[in-house]
Parts: structure tokens; C-alpha cells; sequence
């Protein structure tokens, strides 16, 4: 890199600021170099690609084999749905769809729904992007978790209480093995571990047919996404979870509107520049910004991105451009936070900062903080343990890493969908197992050996091990 390196500084005020102290290709060298180390980290489109497309298969494979006898088909969503994430990176985020249930707006036609279809009708008049459930057409059997969640509003209708159908199934749904950990609820998600290296948090959901919201997204005019996807996604339809909006006084009995299929649709279909724009986001919140109570998620970023995505034309993302559109997410955080808003980008009037529960002293305290990381220009990027590390490595080194860390999770990945497929898959007589066993063996002695001979210290070699999957 010339010109003294990415240590340099950078106005707030914009992109033309951003080239005024520096030419316009030492920016666009560093915006190529930080794409090039972020393929070497994992992030990039083939193997994103692979990872997305495993997940969906083990989903198939998990539905189908529970087609009979299962009461929820199960959906990956979040990082692992979207590819951007390695195997242990972060939660395992899987939404569980309740069969046979179906929840409507009003208007639609109940002659067009099978008679076996449990229907409630969704009383959208709360707070937005919320409702309320008022059964409409129970079938001739239902689960005995939404029998149980019933209760009578004090007007003769008859409505499902999203807290009592939490906790309904808490108490009576099915049951993980005696060395899964149980974690305390957090909204609809309850999170489970397993050791201190899985984790996931599964969130129970119904379907929803909810056209009118999404008829009025696909209508607004767009750069992004094209026609097709757009089609797409609103035939993905819709679902509710069991969670109110936080400061709501029927909070209990309240159930959110959210989109999980048709927003893993719109990432999968991201320009790759985009996609290490939004990982990159999410590392200058965890290792910078460090929300202890999730007062930003990567949700609030994921929006970010999307609205940045759909209101530009396509051909303005390229790996030149990085660090310019880095610094355009990075003002939009920093408005949402200085405002305490930020639309969401499937139902734009509600505000996804109205209960994040950010503080004063903290949301100055973040102003602040992105308004000197935006001051100092290309070097923000320094800041991050996984990025710096990744500069200072010596790059034929880390690109052989690299290449073994990604053979080491696609095996993963294939390994994992073989032993959903049946789970006695371990067994001797299994060629294509023992097969991956046998390479993944190989890989880590690799992995091992050459680290010693670049003289390593042994707990180095462990620690690195360890964090191959990370």
C-alpha cells in the first residue's frame, strides 16, 4: 500500500472527503486489499455460496425425515442462513414453523384454506410490525400448545397469547439430550449450548399469509433488488413469533411480523462487496462498539445495508468502492443512534430502535465513538483483531490457513448433513464417512506439523486449532 499505508485520517463528512486527504486510488487500493483479506478470512462468495446451500439441504433433509411425526419444519435463519458466518462463529439461529396453523389478514377468503388449516386472524391495530391473534377456524385437532395458549379478551373472541405459548412449550414440547444446556428465554429465542463451542437459539413460529404488506413493498420503486427476487420474496411469505413490542402494556398477548425467508433471500442476493461491507459492520460492533444488553444487533445492520442497497444503483458496488460505502453504513448507524431511529426495511413505519433500550450517556457515548472512526478514514479498519491480524500475517502463510481452514468446515458441513440423514452414520461400514474422518484427520496433522516447524509453541497450535471452526 502506498502513501503510509491504511494509518491515515479521514473527514466525517463524506465520501469527497475521504478522497480530499488522500488520492483517489490509494482509497481504492486499500478498499481492494481489505477485500482480498476478508477472502482469506472465509468471507468469500464460493464459500458463502456452499455454506448457504448446505444449511438448506440439511433443512430439507431434517423435514423430510420428520414429515410424519414432526409438528415443526425447521428453517435456518440469521449469519448461517446467509453464508457469513463459519461453523462456530456465532449461534445457530433456527425458526420453528408450526404445521398445520396458518394466520391471516383480514379479507382473505377462509373457503380458500383446508379445513385441516388451524386459522387465527391477524388484528394488526398495535404497534407496527405487531398483532394480535383472533382465533378464527380452529381445525378438528390442534396442538396442545395452542390449545393451552388460549384465552378469552374480555370482548367474546377468543385469542392466542404469545407469552402463555411460550411458555406452554417450555413446559410440555419436545426435549433436547441430557448434555444440552437450557439458557434463559430472550424474547421469542431460547438458547441452548453444548460445551462452550455450540450454541444456537431457536425461535418457535406460525405461518402467516400476510399479502396487503407485501404487495406495498414490492411496489416501491428500487435499484434493488430486480423483479425476480422481488417475486421471490414476496412468495416467501410471512411468519409471527411469539413476542411484543417491548413497551407495549399487551405485550403478553402480542405477536411479531417478520419476514426471516424473504430477508435470507435478499442477502443471498447481495453484491459480494456488500455482503464483507455488513460482516465488517458487525465486527466494529462486537469488538469496538460492545453492546452488553443488544442495543444494536446485526439486525439493525443487516437494514442498514438493505436500505443502502436498494436505494443505489447496482454498478456503484465494486471492491474499489469499499471503504466509501463502509463509511456511508457507518453514518447511518451513527443517525439511527443519534436519533433512536431507523426504518425496517420490510415494514418501514415501524421504527427498529424504539425499544433497544439505549441509554443517554451510552448513545452519546456511540455518536462519538463513530464520529471518530469515521475521522480516521481507512484506518477504522486497524481496530479490528481479525482484520489487523490478518495485515500484519505474512500472506502466503495465511492463505494456506485459509485454504485448510475452508476444506476443514466444507467437510464439516457434509459430515453434519450425513449424520442428520441418519444418525448412525458413524458407523465403521460408512466409506464416505470414514473418508472425511480420515481428511479431517489428515488436515489438523497438517495444520499441526507445519505450525511447529514455523516454530509455534505447543499452546499456540492448540489455540489455533480450537479456532479453526471461528
Amino acid at each position: 500500500m502506498a502513501e503510509g499505508g491504511i494509518g491515515c485520517t479521514e473527514s466525517e463528512t463524506g465520501c469527497s472527503n475521504l478522497y480530499s486527504r488522500h488520492s483517489k486510488n490509494y482509497v481504492e487500493s486499500v478498499s481492494v486489499e481489505i477485500c482480498s483479506i476478508m477472502t482469506r478470512l472465509g468471507y468469500s462468495e464460493e464459500i458463502r455460496r456452499w455454506r448457504i446451500e448446505k444449511y438448506k439441504e440439511n433443512d430439507r433433509i431434517f423435514n423430510a425425515l420428520n414429515a410424519e411425526t414432526g409438528e415443526a419444519n425447521k428453517i435456518t435463519a440469521g449469519s448461517k442462513a446467509e453464508g457469513l458466518t463459519n461453523v462456530h462463529e456465532s449461534d445457530m439461529d433456527v425458526l420453528a414453523v408450526f404445521k398445520g396453523v396458518l394466520c391471516v389478514e383480514a379479507g382473505i377468503n377462509l373457503h380458500t384454506i383446508p379445513e385441516d388449516i388451524d386459522v387465527f386472524r391477524m388484528d394488526t391495530r398495535v404497534y407496527q410490525g405487531h398483532c394480535i391473534l383472533l382465533q378464527e377456524r380452529p381445525a378438528n385437532a390442534r396442538y396442545d400448545v395452542i390449545t393451552n395458549a388460549l384465552c378469552d379478551d374480555g370482548y367474546g373472541d377468543v385469542i392466542l397469547s404469545s407469552s402463555l405459548f411460550l411458555d406452554k412449550w417450555q413446559a410440555t414440547g419436545d426435549k433436547f439430550p441430557e448434555w444440552v444446556v437450557y439458557h434463559e428465554r430472550a424474547g421469542p429465542s431460547m438458547p441452548i449450548s453444548v460445551g462452550d463451542i455450540h450454541h444456537g437459539d431457536r425461535v418457535l413460529a406460525l405461518r402467516c399469509h400476510y399479502p396487503s404488506i407485501l404487495q406495498k413493498w414490492a411496489a416501491r420503486p428500487r435499484y434493488w433488488p430486480s423483479p425476480d427476487i422481488v417475486k421471490k420474496v414476496v412468495s416467501l411469505g410471512a411468519y409471527v413469533t411469539p413476542v411484543g413490542f417491548r413497551h407495549s402494556l399487551y405485550k403478553h398477548i402480542e405477536w411479531r411480523i417478520c419476514f426471516n425467508t424473504g430477508e435470507a433471500e435478499l442477502v443471498n442476493n447481495l453484491h459480494e462487496t456488500q455482503t464483507k461491507i455488513y460482516v465488517i459492520l458487525k465486527m466494529i460492533v462486537k469488538d469496538i462498539m460492545k453492546p452488553q444488553n443488544k442495543e444494536i444487533t446485526s439486525y439493525v445492520l443487516k437494514n442498514i445495508i438493505l436500505w443502502q442497497a436498494e436505494n443505489t444503483p447496482q454498478t456503484e458496488f465494486h471492491e474499489r468502492n469499499l471503504l466509501h460505502w463502509l463509511h456511508d453504513g457507518l453514518r447511518e448507524l451513527r443517525t439511527a443512534i443519534e436519533i433512536k431511529q431507523l426504518r425496517y426495511y420490510m415494514i418501514p413505519d415501524r421504527n427498529l430502535m424504539a425499544a433497544c433500550g439505549l441509554g443517554d450517556v451510552l448513545q452519546h457515548k456511540w455518536v462519538a465513538d463513530i464520529t471518530e472512526m469515521l475521522e480516521e478514514g481507512p484506518r477504522v479498519i486497524l481496530r479490528l483483531p481479525k482484520i489487523r491480524q490478518a495485515i500484519v500475517a505474512s500472506p502466503e502463510p495465511m492463505l494456506w490457513f485459509s485454504k485448510k481452514k475452508m476444506e476443514m468446515e466444507m467437510l464439516y458441513l457434509v459430515m453434519r448433513n450425513r449424520h442428520t440423514q441418519n444418525p448412525n452414520v458413524f458407523d465403521d461400514s460408512d466409506c464416505i464417512q470414514n473418508a472425511i474422518m480420515t481428511r479431517l484427520t489428515g488436515l489438523s496433522i497438517e495444520i499441526f506439523l507445519q505450525m511447529i516447524q514455523e516454530g509455534s509453541s505447543l499452546m499456540s497450535v492448540f489455540t489455533l486449532i480450537k479456532y479453526l471452526f471461528k
